[in-house]
């Protein structure tokens, strides 16, 4: 055997014992990040499905060591400030996302609100909240529904404008330049070609940000705060199942524990069930 023939097999044996040590690492750490999820997912669905009655779906939250009690306003306060927050972030996200993708790829102002869209993205929710606190409560000398929507909203839009960007920049550009070849006003190919070819990416990221959002405490804390019975006044303090779980967990009541866990349970399983249908969304589209 040549020298030569004798240096390609040691490199090659060499190439074999690095992948055998990457793939081990890579399993391991698959193995590892599995092993608490599976952990996380058990202890909710065990726990979580015993604080499960019809009265948590029609009751409102009880007092501490008290018999029934459920978590409807709770629930419905989310439904509120969630649906409220994704009708004030969506629009503004897809359209800040379509400037970017369209309009701003090389000029300073689409440089400067990307930039401040990592930013935000990138930013505690607390931060957030704590804003919308200066802003809007401390101002108002309330808590309110709207504040709590307001901060939600702040946490959709960036997600919204990144996931419409990027699914914009995806469409080939000879789409856009047979319509212009066809005298159609750049506004209406953005409307009717890029728009509509890029909406399952679209909704995908409308779905992730209303995902996220679903179970973020701290901006509702220092906005929305709480409310013990139902309310439908947006412009009051109002219950969202975030921050009953924060308190009913914290408590040293049974009672309040059981209906934690089982508004953990509601949460996971919505924020399960938004990703998947994302998901499919997007894989039926693609």
């Amino acid at each position: 055997m040549s020298t030569l023939d004798a240096g390609r097999l040691a490199m090659h044996a060499k190439r074999k014992r690095v992948n055998a040590v990457a793939l081990m690492l890579s399993l391991g750490a698959m193995a590892f990040g599995v092993f608490w999820l599976i952990w996380i997912l058990f202890e909710t669905i065990y726990l979580g499905i015993g604080g499960l009655t019809f009265a948590t779906f029609t009751q409102m939250t009880p007092p501490p060591q008290a018999e029934g009690g459920g978590l409807a306003n709770a629930i419905f306060g989310s439904f509120v400030m969630v649906g409220l927050a994704t009708l004030v972030g969506t629009p503004v996200g897809i359209l800040a996302g379509v400037y970017l993708a369209e309009y701003g790829q090389k000029t300073w102002l689409g440089s400067a609100v990307r930039f401040i869209n990592d930013i935000l993205l990138s930013a505690p929710s607390i931060v957030v909240g704590l804003f919308v606190y200066a802003v809007v409560v401390a101002k108002l000398k309330s808590f309110s529904g709207l504040a709590g929507s307001l901060a939600l909203a702040l946490l959709v839009i960036p997600v919204v404008i990144r996931t419409t960007e990027n699914m914009l920049s995806l469409v080939p550009n000879a789409l856009r330049e047979a319509a212009y070849a066809l005298g159609t006003p750049k506004w209406k190919v953005i409307l009717s070609i890029t728009l509509k070819a890029a909406s399952a990416g679209v909704i995908t990221g409308i779905l992730l940000a209303l995902a996220r959002v679903s179970g973020e405490t701290a901006p509702l804390l220092f906005t929305a705060l709480s409310n013990q019975f139902w309310t439908s006044d947006v412009s009051a303090p109002m219950a969202s199942l975030p921050v009953t779980i924060f308190k009913f967990a914290m408590s040293p009541y049974e009672n309040w524990q059981k209906l934690a866990w089982a508004g953990v349970f509601l949460i996971t399983v919505g924020v399960l069930l938004l990703n998947i249908l994302a998901r499919v969304l997007f894989k039926n589209k693609h």
